[in-house]
């Protein structure tokens, strides 16, 4: 494999792979490595890197951005030999999620990975630490070419798909994989239609040490007007914070100090985790919060994963567990396609869109239904839904069949 800085990159006019996957994040290098890893050859195309802005985190900090990953995310970056490589003393387990109704007659709802019968419920992993574990699975990876570069085009022929990168240089394969973000280039290309929805909400993100032991819980409140507050354990006595927070109080909270973040907390979280304190008392970051909803997972010779294929609200943090399920899924209904199909074949590829469609649908109606049912401050709405969280509490079947769904397999 040739890597990002060498000189060979830029000296091919025409590439040949049995797929080109296009994309920089962590979906698309899992994709990269499973589909390696199955028998095929594989071009990773990445956008070239651009200078950083202002000053890098520090190696020993903790990184804003994590992930819930579940039974799904594990297992396949377990076969990969990725998990084994995290940074083990950065990956905390989840051992339970209390969830939390708002005003005076708060309901509750309680998971926990001894009921689930599983070691963890989830696993929290940040962003940084598992894109290095990918980076150097990347290095000792078989049949891996990552190219630099930036797409302009694609077109197909009777039999390949071609991606025509800036520059003049072109990557000939029988499958295009777009693992391409929430703003893909590969969807955009195939004029696969959309539905967009703005929540109105950004998701606002710090990390915190707590004055009392988490115990391996991750805490959720729906508080009404002020959106959704999640607190997930970190290793050590350090929580991370997601807030799901309206436009208007997204502006407040970024405008303040971390130290200030901390204080608005405390209404919710310290008789749980006592005091905050923030670790990086500068960072305090936001991303806006949306639905999409592709018309279409597969086109002529391309495939969609990940962001590219759906976005849901992070509420339940299972938006990249959903692209993991993509990328397993894709693997497995290659490896078992017809020997006279190629693996751009438009019935292999149907199959693919098919097997996907209920679980995105699942995670795209629970979550959406969920913000909007906790996202209204209307009283009547309020007691209805406080009351079902403690009915739901009270029923160990439902319950046991959300846990499964939100475990993946196992």
């Amino acid at each position: 494999m040739n890597s990002p800085s060498s000189p060979t990159m830029r000296r091919f006019m025409h590439s040949h792979s049995d797929v080109c996957i296009v994309g920089n994040g962590a979906i698309a290098k899992t994709t990269a490595l499973a589909l390696a890893q199955a028998g095929q050859s594989v071009t990773l195309l990445s956008p070239a890197s651009a200078p950083a802005n202002g000053k890098p985190e520090a190696e020993a900090s903790w990184d804003v951005r994590v992930y819930a990953l579940n039974h799904t995310a594990h297992q396949l970056l377990s076969s990969l030999k990725v998990w084994g490589a995290l940074a083990a003393e950065r990956v905390a387990p989840v051992d339970a999620m209390l969830v939390s109704g708002d005003g005076a007659q708060a309901g509750g709802l309680g998971f926990d990975a001894y009921g689930a019968h599983v070691g963890a419920l989830a696993w929290i992993v940040e962003d940084r630490n598992l894109g290095q574990a990918l980076d150097a699975a990347l290095k000792f990876a078989q049949n891996v070419n990552v190219v630099q570069g930036r797409a302009s085009r694609l077109e197909w022929t009777a039999d390949a798909a071609v991606v025509h990168l800036e520059g003049g240089d072109t990557i000939t394969s029988a499958l295009v994989v777009g693992a391409d973000g929430a703003q893909s280039w590969v969807r955009g290309q195939c004029d696969i239609g959309l539905d967009y929805r703005s929540y109105g909400q950004r998701g606002v993100v710090s990390n915190f040490a707590c004055e009392k032991p988490h115990h391996g819980a991750a805490h959720q409140w729906f508080t009404g007007s002020e959106g959704i507050i999640a607190l997930l354990p970190l290793p050590g006595e350090r929580v991370s914070l997601v807030w799901s927070a309206p436009d208007a109080l997204a502006d407040t909270l970024l405008s303040e100090s971390a130290e200030q973040l901390a204080a608005r907390l405390a209404a919710w979280s310290s008789d749980k985790l006592g005091t905050l304190t923030p670790l990086q008392p500068e960072l305090v970051r936001a991303f806006p919060l949306t639905l999409m909803r592709p018309h279409a997972m597969v086109a002529p010779r391309v495939a969609l994963v990940g962001d590219a294929a759906h976005v849901v609200h992070p509420m339940a943090g299972h938006g990249m567990n959903l692209g993991f399920a993509d990328v397993a899924q894709l693997v497995k209904t290659i490896a078992e396609r017809e020997t006279h199909r190629g693996i751009g074949d438009e019935r292999v590829l149907a199959r693919y869109a098919r097997a996907r469609k209920e679980d995105v649908l699942l995670m795209q109606l629970a979550t959406d239904g969920l913000a909007r049912l906790f996202g209204a401050d209307l009283e009547p709405l309020r007691v209805v839904r406080n009351l079902g969280l403690n009915l739901l509490d009270k029923l160990p079947g439902l319950k046991r069949k959300m846990i499964s769904h939100a475990l993946g397999s196992q």
